[in-house]
């Protein structure tokens, strides 16, 4: 969760008063938030919520905190709407010819507050907060904040040859070519990977051609150099989802604002077409209003709220409503986008009621605990797993290609994809415990033979019967590796597990599944269904993991056991 440090000066600053450590750890929670810490004139604050981004500040909490102090939502008159854009045609800026895989840019100017200590301490931390966590480490949301007075309007965001254009960055002396930057500046070497693979890199640079910055690497020396006692600034942001981007420039606005500063609008305008059209005027307002009808509040709630009261709720958490008979009419802040369902009203109706002020109740009726069906039975297969000898292992439920399909010599099509995955190493959820068991093998040679290992845990697959299409299935999974195991030698330990699970079976011929040797596997059938497989490891399959000892492994199905 992130966390974030601000000084007692700055906090107390806007929450009017200064508060004691009591009464922080007392009204945190409406922000969703903990005091982590306070260590002299340190305060460290932890937030709870990853929905919201504009909590990721002093001047977000505070604003919150205000709200519900006061009992009244904040006001900002510097937003554009699609119906009404301010006059900024001293403050525009062109995104023209940009880099197709980071297409958008747009900012914001402030004026009239002389930067102290504690503001570029705060400034930097939002910054930092909103690109490493809501903009994935700088891939989706780089900020940069320039000192205004020395920009030549129009700003200019276009891509440039990484070869041909250089500068003087941030914290040296002497001008490189951005791919130098990219080598020998520590941002570059930081962030560097995010565009060095790309032909052309994003480069911001004003009327003058003066640089302002290598989004979303590194600032200028100069225009990108903020320093205590600067008044005049420029806020942008780049990055390839233009509603972050707006986001993001909003919470800063408000932020800023709250600061002390005034917001300058920026026309924004765009070579190509976007979801919001060709110009926009940034601080802009794109939020959708939000409906829930008081009923959902009430049931939701237990509560006989009136809309009046529901109102006055929404107002302590910082939200503009109105209502007739039946609904309530939600205005999305400016700085808020986490409203996707009306439960989300409810929850800030909740909140700003007062957790504290709903009465405690006692349950209607009571219920007594026990374990399901299937985990009784997953205990009991662990059991006799144990008492055959077996170690038990517990594994991740997601994976790579490599693992669960190259390695296994199978093609994967009934098999679940993460469809934007972090790494490679978790692309796809695992459809069968035997990768698994083959992955601990590979790196178990020194260990003394026999090798007896299994799991019982859970696997998904593609299957268009079910509405999700897919299923989760609690599956066990045993292997063995050594010398003399073979076919004969499983199927010994099949029948000792399935007579002590009551089980009566039958073997029958599986044909074509790679992962084993033709000829030496088998299908467990039970009363028509086939409840597993097990069989000799193809030695293709070995080869792929590095796995040199003939070995044996079985896969049986414990919910087709239940429905038998």
């Amino acid at each position: 969760m992130p966390k974030i440090e601000t000084t007692e000066k700055a906090l107390f600053s806007l929450l009017g008063r200064k508060y004691s450590d009591q009464e922080l750890e007392d009204i945190f929670p409406v922000a969703k938030a903990e005091l982590d810490g306070h260590d002299q004139d340190i305060i460290k604050i932890e937030l709870n919520d990853t929905n919201r981004p504009d909590l990721w500040s002093a001047a977000g909490i505070s604003r919150l905190l205000n709200s519900y102090q006061n009992g009244e939502a904040p006001l900002y008159d510097f937003f554009s709407t699609k119906e009404e854009s301010f006059d900024n045609e001293e403050r525009e800026m062109y995104v023209e010819n940009a880099p197709s895989y980071r297409q958008y840019s747009i900012g914001f100017a402030v004026k009239n507050h002389v930067v102290s200590e504690d503001d570029l301490l705060s400034l930097i931390q939002s910054q930092e907060k909103l690109c490493f966590n809501f903009g994935r480490k700088r891939k989706t949301i780089a900020m940069g904040i320039y000192r205004s007075d020395l920009i030549t309007y129009p700003v200019h965001y276009t891509s440039a040859d990484p070869d041909k254009t250089s500068f003087v960055a941030l914290g040296l002396d002497e001008e490189l070519s951005l791919r130098e930057i990219l080598k020998k500046h520590p941002k570059g070497i930081e962030y560097g990977p995010i565009i060095e693979s790309e032909e052309v890199y994003p480069y911001l640079v004003d009327d003058n051609n003066n640089t302002l910055s290598m989004p979303p690497v590194i600032n200028s020396s100069t225009v990108g150099a903020v320093q205590v006692g600067d008044s005049e600034l420029f806020v942008e942001m780049s990055g390839p989802i233009l509603k972050n981007l707006l986001l993001a420039a909003s919470i800063m606005a408000c932020d800023m604002a709250d600061m002390g500063f005034d917001i300058l609008p920026v026309k924004v305008i765009f070579d190509t077409e976007t979801e919001f059209g060709r110009e926009i005027t940034v601080p802009y307002y794109y939020q959708e209003p939000v409906k829930c009808s008081i009923k959902e509040v009430r049931k939701t709630t237990g509560m006989n709220f009136s809309s009046e009261e529901i109102i006055a709720s929404l107002k302590k958490m910082g939200v503009f409503a109105i209502s007739d008979e039946n609904d309530i009419y939600v205005t999305v802040p400016e700085y808020r986008d986490d409203f996707l369902h009306a439960a989300d009203v409810v929850e800030d109706v909740i909140i700003g009621y007062g957790l504290n002020n709903f009465t405690p109740e006692m349950p209607s009726s009571f219920t007594m605990g026990r374990l399901s069906e299937a985990e009784e039975l997953g205990r009991k297969a662990k059991d006799i797993m144990v008492g055959l000898g077996f170690q038990e292992m517990m594994y991740n439920y997601l994976g790579s290609k490599k693992e669960y399909i190259d390695n296994m010599c199978v093609d994967g099509k009934d098999y679940i994809q993460i469809e934007n995955p972090m790494s490679e190493n978790y692309e796809f959820v695992r459809p069968s415990v035997i990768p698994s068991l083959l992955e601990s093998e590979s790196i178990s040679a020194r260990a003394p033979y026999p090798h007896k290992i299994f799991e019982v845990g859970k696997i998904a697959y593609l299957d268009d019967r079910d509405n999700s299409g897919t299923v989760t299935r609690n599956s066990l999974g045993f292997m063995s590796a050594d010398s003399l195991m073979g076919f004969n030698e499983v199927s010994s330990m099949i029948s000792t597990l399935l007579y002590f699970l009551r089980i009566e079976y039958t073997n029958e011929i599986l044909e074509n599944d790679n992962r084993f040797i033709a000829g030496r596997c088998a299908k467990l059938v039970a009363n028509g269904k086939q409840i597993g497989i097990f069989g000799e490891v193809n030695p293709q399959v070995l080869e792929n993991w590095g796995c040199s000892m003939p070995t044996v492994v079985c896969e049986i199905d414990l919910d087709t056991i239940l429905s038998l």
